[in-house]
């Protein structure tokens, strides 16, 4: 076994597991800290590295593409130091970091592990339930179905629409990009409908846009990461969009879902005579409102 404890985080490995432990100090991020303890197993890893320099190292694992939902949802967007997979190393424990490194690349070599994208996802990303307070709003995830809640700040398009429900089946994929304090970043849920939606993030009701807390909005990663472990994997998409589209028998709306959706068509209708909605938010803001119903 091979073992490195640091101040920010431990690794561990067993010879056919990588296992990961964020440090508790308050230099170690919240999203490493939220996000847990992750398993790595061998055959998802590609490789790793050790950056020596000059008052700290670095140790990093190279995960195989396509092997983790996580690093799928965020394209590599994640900061460094939020990277689970990035182990800041004291200067007087290179050594044991070099072993650590040298014991998996050993690993890899006698078990031929590939080195070619995965074709399924080989870590299970975050357990569901799983809600995040954001600046555009609380986004939450069951397992089964994405819910929005606005906040008082969001776009009056947003909010005119209502809390946003959407079941895991009709999304494509989840769209990623974090606030990096200078830009605004945005967590969008791509269905079959919005695929090619040009709307900004400010104004999609299918979008939240990043813009307060960096270490806050930075737990977005979470939702989009246990929504992308549940949808099908990269490797298939290529297929399933040959398939011929399943027809879904339609199922009558209950009288209370009727009396919402007629609620709010009308306070659609009276912002849209007062001037607040422009024709094409009006328009854009009523087509989500249906969808959703």
């Amino acid at each position: 076994m091979a073992e490195i404890i640091q101040r920010d985080g431990t690794w561990v490995f067993d010879g056919s597991t990588v296992r990961i432990t964020p440090g508790l100090h308050r230099s170690v991020p919240l999203f490493r800290q939220t996000y847990g303890e992750v398993a790595v197993p061998l055959e998802a890893v590609s490789g790793i590295v050790y950056e020596p320099e000059r008052k700290h190292g670095r140790l990093r694992l190279r995960l195989r593409e396509g092997a983790d939902p996580l690093l799928q949802a965020t394209g590599g967007r994640l900061p460094d130091a939020a990277d689970p997979y990035r182990l800041t190393v004291d200067i007087d424990r290179s050594g044991v970091a070099e072993y650590v490194a040298e014991e998996i690349r050993h690993a890899l070599l006698l078990d031929q592990v590939p080195r070619e994208p995965a074709m399924a996802y080989l870590l299970p990303g975050p357990p569901v339930p799983v809600s995040v307070r954001s600046s555009d709003g609380m986004v939450s995830f069951d397992g089964t179905r994405v819910r929005i809640d606005w906040a008082d700040t969001s776009d009056r398009v947003k909010r005119a629409t209502g809390p946003r429900m959407l079941s895991s089946h009709d999304l494509v994929r989840v769209d990623w990009l974090p606030n990096s304090g200078y830009e605004d970043g945005f967590m969008r849920f791509v269905t079959r409908e919005t695929v090619f939606s040009k709307l900004p993030p400010g104004k999609d009701p299918y979008a939240l846009d990043l813009w307060g807390s960096t270490r806050r909005d930075l737990l977005t990663a979470l939702v989009a990461t246990a929504v992308t472990a549940r949808l099908p994997h990269p490797s298939t998409r290529a297929v399933d969009h040959m398939d011929p589209p399943r027809l879904t028998p339609a199922v009558p709306p209950r009288s209370d879902h009727h009396d919402v959706l007629l609620r709010r068509l009308r306070e659609l209708g009276e912002l849209h005579r007062e001037g607040m909605l422009t024709d094409e938010e009006f328009a854009t803001t009523k087509a989500a409102v249906l969808r959703g119903f």
